[in-house]
């Protein structure tokens, strides 16, 4: 992949090259599951390093935690926190960098540090001019639905559809392509227990809109309300998602524990594919 051939890393959004693997590296002091553990950035390359020996294909950075309760974080503070750890992730390893945020700023000042896509939790509609950013650069972008207050008595897979084509919209329109647009169904994000459990189960209603799918369950609530576990311990769990997930019609997978999801997802693929 030349880092000089605009939306050359969409090539990992195909899903006949899957299943694909994102590798989670938080460099915040409050992720729910890892927060304040890689915020220094030898510790953020070394887990970025074992990430990728167990196979991630994409190591999406993040310096603002998204979980419930977060405490927001400027876009100043937020380029001070990731800059730094994906200049050096980029002078040690070849695996893209994705960049988690839902601000042009910090996703221009990435991008210029060496990322090659952007993934946005709030589908470039929080901040539009993000979507130019990611146009100017040459940079795939991830659209995840997203809701501010939950709704139970809501359609969660037409609600997904309409906000997504609006995101879909919004990054054609600044000129990325539609080969490097991936949709989230935005698993955790203003949905019930039931609705999140639609949204993996009905990845197949997003497939079907023309784009590949990015599932990132990781560790989350959802996991626990089913399986009382603390997070750590979901991987199990989260596994049993993925492998659902691909069978739908996902083809990357956000998650912490690589190899665990990665294998599970070769058999899976191996299995439906004989």
């Amino acid at each position: 992949m030349s880092p000089n051939e605009p939306f050359a890393a969409a090539r990992l959004f195909d899903r006949a090259g899957g299943p694909r693997i994102m590798g989670i590296l938080n460099v915040t002091p409050d992720s729910f599951s890892d927060g304040g553990r890689f915020e220094a950035v030898e510790t953020a390359v070394a887990h970025a390093r074992a990430m990728a020996e167990e196979g991630a294909d994409v190591i999406d950075v993040g310096g603002e935690s998204t979980r419930p309760g977060h405490t927001p974080v400027d876009a100043e503070e937020e380029i001070r926190r990731v800059v730094p750890a994906i200049r050096a992730l980029r002078a040690a390893l070849e695996t893209p960098i994705s960049i988690d945020t839902m601000k042009a700023s910090a996703a221009a000042a990435a991008l210029e540090a060496g990322a090659t896509i952007v993934n946005d939790v709030w589908g470039l509609q929080r901040d539009p001019d993000i979507a130019r950013v990611a146009a100017e650069h040459g940079a795939p972008v991830c659209v995840m639905h997203h809701r501010t207050e939950v709704d139970a008595s809501l359609d969660v897979v037409e609600d997904m559809k309409r906000f997504l084509s609006r995101s879909i919209e919004i990054a054609q329109k600044a000129g990325v392509p539609d080969r490097a647009i991936m949709l989230d169904p935005g698993v955790g994000f203003g949905k019930t227990v039931e609705q999140n459990l639609q949204a993996i189960r009905r990845v197949d209603a997003l497939a079907a809109m023309g784009f590949p799918v990015l599932l990132g369950t990781s560790r989350k609530s959802l996991i626990g309300h089913i399986i009382p576990r603390e997070p750590k311990e979901r991987v199990f769990g989260t596994v049993a998602t993925s492998v659902v997930g691909w069978a739908a019609g996902a083809t990357m997978f956000r998650v912490h524990d690589i190899r665990a999801n990665r294998d599970a997802l070769l058999v899976a693929k191996a299995v439906l594919e004989s």
